[in-house]
């Protein structure tokens, strides 16, 4: 971006790019600097009542009509008049059809701050901007031009992901494999509530996982269901529930919970490989930030397996901001 300094000289400045998701979890906005590669985030939960497993699609939007200012507000100071372009999360994913109400208050924010700034808003998916924020936390954004394997296991989704570039989307993604029934997600917040935890569960009911002294991973209780490249996660809330009417400690069914999902996403991606070759493969949402899946994971598939830190791997602005970096040409695709 060109500013007119003091002495009417043109000067250069580095380019800001904003970007806004409002998720049905997260209201959160992000500031990507290409020219520092640094990305300042704001993030805010939604508000979720106790006892309850998430919100209505009516609650989500008012929680962020409420919240995106705030948020907004803390991150853009005087940052308002410097940006670049805004990147905003529209729809859950890229698929026809795919719509949610909470992403229309980031859009109509992000159409307002671009028409106040006279700048281009860019739409994109929050899957995308998920898979954009991965590959940025794990220093891989050189895969926004190949062929990669991503996972995108949250409390909205559980799918398995064939990314590959698009020179109008900066990537396309095909759904290659999923859950049949319950997402990861909603596992672990169903069990979670079960065992007494706040919701969203993920943090709570990891910290309580690594107090079980018992692994289960090389018990048939845990062995998943598969169905092609798909998985059935659904017995694990009945099966978590038996444990605890037999007397089992909170941290053991914690730590069953946990495993049974690494199985299953062991599985997936093992037939991923057996299919599309040994890509790299990129695993980001809530769930993966669980320390246990991740270290198991990464025993299993070594080098080839990339996993976001927790602030990226969670609901997040990050992605989009980067993503329209990408799109107005100041971030090289790799």
């Amino acid at each position: 971006m060109l500013t007119v300094g003091l002495g009417l000289e043109l000067v250069r400045t580095m380019d800001e790019f904003l970007g806004i998701d409002t998720s049905n979890y997260i209201t959160s906005a992000a500031i990507y600097v290409p020219g520092a590669s640094q990305i300042t985030q704001q993030k805010q939960p939604l508000p979720v009542k106790k006892g309850l497993l998430g919100l209505k699609q009516s609650d989500a939007v008012f929680g962020h009509v409420k919240q995106l200012p705030q948020v907004l507000g803390s991150l853009l100071a005087d940052k308002a008049a410097t940006l670049t372009a805004v990147g905003v999360s529209v729809s859950p994913r890229d698929a026809e059809g795919s719509y949610m109400p909470c992403f229309l208050v980031g859009k109509t924010v992000a159409e307002a701050i671009g028409l106040v700034n006279r700048i281009p808003v860019h739409p994109f998916s929050h899957q995308t901007g998920h898979v954009a924020a991965a590959l940025y936390s794990c220093g891989l954004l050189e895969l926004l031009a190949k062929n990669f394997i991503a996972f995108h296991v949250s409390g909205g989704t559980t799918e398995m992901l064939l990314v590959e570039p698009d020179e109008e989307r900066i990537i396309n993604i095909t759904q290659i494999g999923g859950t049949l029934d319950l997402n990861a997600g909603q596992a672990v917040d169903r069990v979670g509530r079960m065992l007494g935890l706040p919701f969203p569960a993920g943090r709570a009911l990891d910290r309580l996982a690594r107090q079980s002294g018992n692994t289960y991973l090389d018990k048939a209780s845990t062995r998943p269901t598969i169905r092609g490249l798909n998985c059935s996660l659904s017995g694990v809330e009945n099966k978590c529930m038996k444990l605890l009417e037999h007397g089992l400690a909170k941290e053991d069914i914690a730590r069953f919970c946990i495993d049974y999902i690494a199985r299953a996403l062991e599985a997936m991606t093992k037939l991923a490989v057996e299919r599309y070759g040994s890509l790299p493969i990129v695993y980001a949402g809530g769930v993966m930030s669980n320390t246990l899946i991740r270290s198991h994971m990464e025993a299993v598939y070594g080098g080839m397996a990339h996993f976001a830190s927790p602030e990226y791997s969670s609901d997040n602005a990050a992605g989009v901001a980067l993503l329209a970096a990408v799109k107005e040409g100041a971030c090289d695709r790799g």
